[in-house]
Formats: structure tokens, C-alpha cells, sequence
């Protein structure tokens, strides 16, 4: 590989990565930031925003439908919900190899600190991600620096080592006395982590690796909305809790899925994600009851609406607490 001071900086916008890309940037490193965006959502906004108070270019890489199966069987297994933390930082690390390659760069930047994420940031899992990737002695980690072994861009004198960090642990004292130096007046606070480090939020997930074997990109991107309902091994219902998410279902609901919207009465929409019987129709409309202001006489009418062909039903009772709970993803 040709020798260049050229590099891609994995870059989410909070302040270990916008330190590291400080750290490298003042050697004279042309460097281009990235990004990726998962069906879990990502930092693409905060990262834009850091790159350009950098001065750096941006690159946003959407991951491939192959990073749900790495979630549903990681190599390197979970951590406390369904967060394979190794196994995802080693996609993310040949994503941003193939970008590296792409544009000629000859080495990589990341802003972790060695000990200060369990699952991902022990001296250990940087040799195994290395190892999984091919990408040894080409991972630059500039606040933990000095405590990894020398890198090649350190060994081919495009990086001076005695400018570099040996930060350790969870404590920030050190990030913000760099984030001081560079001028950062108000450092980015610490993440609160990946979704799917939530045992809440893993529920969700497992319930589609475990009912829905042919399960698409969508399925995973909306898991952040609605309360969720496991009604039978074939249905699941999805209803809304606010306005904003009653219109994204209502006018961005997927192909196959079934559109519930209650219509003499004050209430959520919904969405049906498989099989649709009478008998999920009326549970269903009792669990939308359930969250809504009832109609002042009479049943509740509910349209559905499944590929442009609609249905109206009536809903007489509302599903009680006990029923609710026994159908509750989470």
C-alpha cells in the first residue's frame, strides 16, 4: 500500500472521536470523517455538525441488510440485551476498510479509550477486531495511543507517537482538559449508549429474529416506535403514542403491513405486521381502546387499510390491563 498522509476517521460525533481526529488533524493528516447509519438509528446529524466545525469532509455509509444477521448470530456473542459489540465493531471497521480503499487512504482513526466500554474496549477486542478485519497496525486510536502498540502509520514517520495520548478508563477528566486545549466549549456529554445495549429495547428484537423469519430492513427501523404487541406467533401490532408517530404510520406504512385508524373516536393509529383474521381485527381495536378516549355513544369504528383496500369494523370494549399485559412485547 502506497504511503500517503491520508486517513478516514470513524467519527460519531461525540467528543472522544472529535478529539481523536484533533489529535491527528494537527500533524498534517488529510482526513475524511464517517458515519454509518443502522436500522437503529445513528448519529449522522451530530457527526455532520462535528465534521464541519473540523473541517474535515463527510462521508454517511448505510450498513447492508448482511449487519441484521451479524446482530441475530454475532462470532463474538452479546452483551446484557442484544448488542454484539465486537462483532458490530468490526463491520463498521470493514465498511470504513472498503472506504479507505476507495479513496486512497492508507490508515484509520477511531476515538476509542482503551477500558472504558466493556464489551468492546478492552486491549483484547482491539486484537480481535484487527485480527477479524486485517487491519493490523493500520487502526489509529490516538487517546489511548501510547498504551497500544505502535501502529504503521507511527512506524513509517506520518505519525509522531510522543504527540499522541495514553488515556485509560471511564473517566472524561483528561477528555475535557484536551477538549479545553482544542477549544471545545461545550464538549458533546457522554452517549447514552446503543440501543440495543437496552435489555428493553433487545425484547423487540428477538421477538422479530424469533416470529418473523423472513423479516425486512423496516421492521427493525420502526422499533423505536409505538408500544409493541405480540398477538400471535404470525401478528404483531405496533400502536402509536403520539401524534408525530400516528402520522408516520398512517402515511408511511410498508407494503403488506395493515394501517389501523380509529374514526369517531380520539385514538392511536396502528399497524398490524403479519396475518390479519377477524379475530386479530377485534383484539387489536380493543388494545387501540384501550389507549384512547372513548367515542361518547356507541362502538368504536377502526379503518383498515392493507394495500389500498379498506375495511371499517366496530370495537365494543376496550382490552383490560391484564389483557394488555399478556400480549406486551415491551
Amino acid at each position: 500500500m502506497e504511503i500517503n498522509r491520508k486517513a478516514v476517521a470513524l467519527l460519531s460525533g461525540g467528543l472522544d472521536s472529535i478529539l481523536a481526529i484533533h489529535l491527528i488533524k494537527e500533524q498534517g493528516i488529510e482526513i475524511e470523517a464517517i458515519n454509518f447509519q443502522t436500522m437503529f438509528g445513528c448519529c449522522k446529524d451530530d457527526a455532520r455538525r462535528a465534521a464541519y466545525d473540523l473541517g474535515v469532509g463527510f462521508t454517511l455509509l448505510k450498513v447492508g441488510d448482511d449487519y441484521l444477521k451479524m446482530v441475530q448470530k454475532p462470532k463474538h456473542g452479546y452483551g446484557k440485551g442484544i448488542n454484539p459489540c465486537v462483532d458490530c465493531r468490526g463491520y463498521m471497521f470493514d465498511l470504513a476498510k472498503a472506504y479507505m480503499e476507495k479513496i486512497g487512504a492508507t490508515f484509520m482513526i477511531s476515538g476509542e479509550v482503551v477500558g472504558q466500554r466493556p464489551m468492546s474496549q478492552k486491549m483484547s477486542d482491539f486484537v480481535t477486531i484487527e485480527a477479524d478485519t486485517g487491519l493490523e497496525g493500520r487502526i489509529v486510536r490516538p487517546l489511548s495511543a501510547k498504551l497500544l502498540p505502535e501502529t504503521w502509520p507511527e512506524k513509517q514517520g506520518i505519525l509522531d507517537r510522543s504527540k499522541l495520548c495514553n488515556i485509560q478508563g471511564r473517566s472524561r477528566k483528561y477528555l475535557l482538559e484536551l477538549a479545553d486545549k482544542y477549544g471545545i466549549k461545550n464538549p458533546p456529554d457522554p452517549s447514552s449508549g446503543c440501543a440495543l445495549t437496552s435489555p428493553a429495547f433487545a425484547k423487540k428484537v428477538r421477538d422479530i429474529f424469533k416470529y418473523h423469519k423472513d423479516y425486512k430492513r423496516w421492521e427493525f427501523e420502526i422499533l423505536k416506535m409505538g408500544r409493541h404487541f405480540r398477538l400471535s406467533a404470525e401478528t404483531k401490532l405496533i400502536v402509536g403514542r403520539n401524534h408525530d408517530e400516528n402520522q408516520y404510520f398512517e402515511y408511511l406504512h410498508p407494503e403488506g403491513s395493515t394501517l389501523l385508524v380509529p374514526q369517531n373516536f380520539a385514538g392511536s393509529s396502528a399497524l398490524l405486521v403479519g396475518v390479519r383474521t377477524p379475530a386479530i381485527l377485534d383484539q387489536a381495536g380493543a388494545i387501540i381502546l384501550r389507549y384512547a378516549d372513548k367515542p361518547e355513544t356507541g362502538a368504536g369504528e377502526i379503518q383498515a387499510e392493507q394495500n389500498g383496500e379498506l375495511l371499517r369494523f366496530s370495537v365494543d370494549l376496550a382490552a383490560t390491563e391484564e389483557m394488555v399485559e399478556l400480549v406486551r412485547i415491551v
